[in-house]
């Protein structure tokens, strides 16, 4: 029995030792990277596949995997082997994103004893050098000395050394298990903040009008705390829902913005999920703290349509109004199919920029609009600005109440064409309730349960005027 409680004395030392002795850390780098994938989603969100050649020993390991990004959701990394029979299970995983500088280490020695170096006063004097504790950092230092505090610093600080949970740049520690020795291939994947990317379109419309060509192109901006050398790009166009990590994290430094060079090749299109995937044909290197632009797709002679529109609005149907306005602005619009040639691709959301070339072969800029997420088929509808030499006068001629909740309003409505050639003007009125339209001078449809359209045309250097009226019921008796 005594034999038997030494050996269980000796084996519980033993294991007691074994458990206590630290393993020793890996450092991973960014020259062991074998490649890294960046999925960027419309949320500022990014999925990140960075895979690294590494050495392990068998049993446990500790990884320091460095050059992660700072914005990282820690929750959402999955660590594995691409090798066979790798073996791989994480066992801890540590996110160290509080970044070596002088405010973190200044922090994490309060409340423990540095060396304070003292310039020398004279010429020929040593500096002086004394131990003192870091009481507080904010505001200002406050330091306690064997006999004194004092609240200045009057020379410079040594450390005994760096705080262990203080790193040079974001890294993951990863404890884990290994049920072989020698190099491996792990794919570390995680959600990350602080990478995003927009749509931006430029279109060029010929001289008659009639057709445009359409580049569109990637803005990317990676603010996430790193950089992705040599990377296989692909954006995710769609409303994903991402639940927020429930913390928050630290932002390591002040974002700036650097232009990089524009690349003029198209990206490829696939179905994901009810989603749709870009990705580009080529690597890219994307530095922290840069915006970058990439081509994403290319098409000539697109078939466009310009209008010219006066829009309404239905608050005077419902009362008797002054003047509604001496000149009213004629909105320019140009239409496109997202369809044949080169189109023909999900557009993701984003700017359109519309320019046409002058007389002297240089481009114009016309207008912009926002297009929202445009699928295969699909009208793209711009609006570009006003009309300079089209302008309405419109007034309200007679205006009756039927009842308490009906009445019949009559409008004049004179378009006026300055230019020398022959327009069209699509009139759109957005009217309440029941209606019924009388009395017009020209032919309109119903265009929706809300809405009648005419489409009005003028005369070089004339004026239509159109008239009607309008008898609306806006609630049941």
């Amino acid at each position: 029995m005594k034999t038997f409680a030494l050996l269980l004395c000796a084996v519980l030392v033993g294991a007691a030792s074994a458990t206590a002795a630290p393993v020793p850390e890996r450092t991973s780098s960014l020259r062991d990277q074998q490649s890294v994938n960046l999925t960027v989603y419309n949320d500022s969100n990014a999925l990140v596949h960075d895979r690294r050649r590494i050495m392990l020993r068998a049993g446990r390991n500790s990884v320091a995997w460095r050059d992660v990004s700072a914005k990282m959701d820690p929750t959402s990394a999955i660590l594995a082997s691409l090798d066979p029979n790798g073996g791989v299970s994480v066992i801890e995983q540590n996110f160290d994103y509080d970044v070596l500088n002088q405010d973190s280490l200044l922090r994490k020695y309060v409340g423990s004893e540095v060396i304070v170096v003292h310039p020398a006063r004279f010429a020929g004097e040593r500096p002086r050098r004394e131990w003192a504790k870091i009481l507080n950092v904010d505001g200002g230092i406050v330091l306690q000395y064997r006999n004194r505090i004092e609240t200045q610093l009057d020379g410079y600080i040594e450390f005994p050394r760096v705080p262990p949970s203080l790193r040079d740049r974001p890294t993951l520690g990863i404890d884990l298990q290994s049920a072989r020795g020698g190099p491996q291939t792990l794919d570390l994947a995680y959600l990350t903040r602080g990478l995003s990317w927009s749509a931006n379109y430029v279109a060029t419309i010929s001289a008659d009008r009639s057709h445009m060509n359409l580049l569109g192109f990637v803005t990317l901006t990676n603010e996430s705390g790193t950089s992705y050398s040599n990377a296989r790009l692909q954006l995710v166009a769609g409303n994903v829902h991402n639940v927020p990590p429930s913390y928050a994290l630290k932002t390591i430094a002040r974002v700036t913005t650097a232009q990089a060079d524009v690349y003029r090749v198209g990206a490829r299109q696939e179905d994901l999920f009810e989603y749709h995937l870009y990705t580009m044909p080529y690597r890219t290197t994307i530095l922290d703290k840069q915006t970058k632009q990439l081509a994403l797709l290319s098409a000539n002679d697109v078939p466009i349509r310009e209008t010219l529109e006066l829009r309404g609005s239905s608050y005077y149907y419902r009362g008797a109004q002054p003047d509604l306005g001496a000149r009213l602005p004629v909105g320019v619009y140009v239409g496109f199919e997202n369809k044949g040639g080169r189109l023909g691709i999900p557009l993701p959301a984003g700017t359109m920029r519309v320019y046409e070339n002058d007389s002297h072969g240089l481009s114009q800029f016309l207008g912009s609009s926002t297009i929202p997420h445009t699928p295969r088929n699909d009208t793209v509808r711009l609006y570009l600005g006003d009309a300079f030499d089209v302008v309405a006068r419109k007034k309200q001629t007679d205006f009756k109440f039927r009842s308490t909740c009906s009445a019949s309003s009559s409008y004049e409505i004179a378009l006026v064409n300055g230019k020398s050639a022959p327009q069209r003007v699509i009139v759109v009125e957005p009217i309440p309730g029941e209606w019924t339209i009388s009395d017009a001078t020209l032919p309109y449809v119903k265009s929706s349960a809300s809405t009648a359209t005419w489409n009005v045309p003028l005369p070089a250097n004339g004026t239509t005027t159109l008239r009607y009226t309008a008898h609306v019921r806006w609630c049941r008796r």
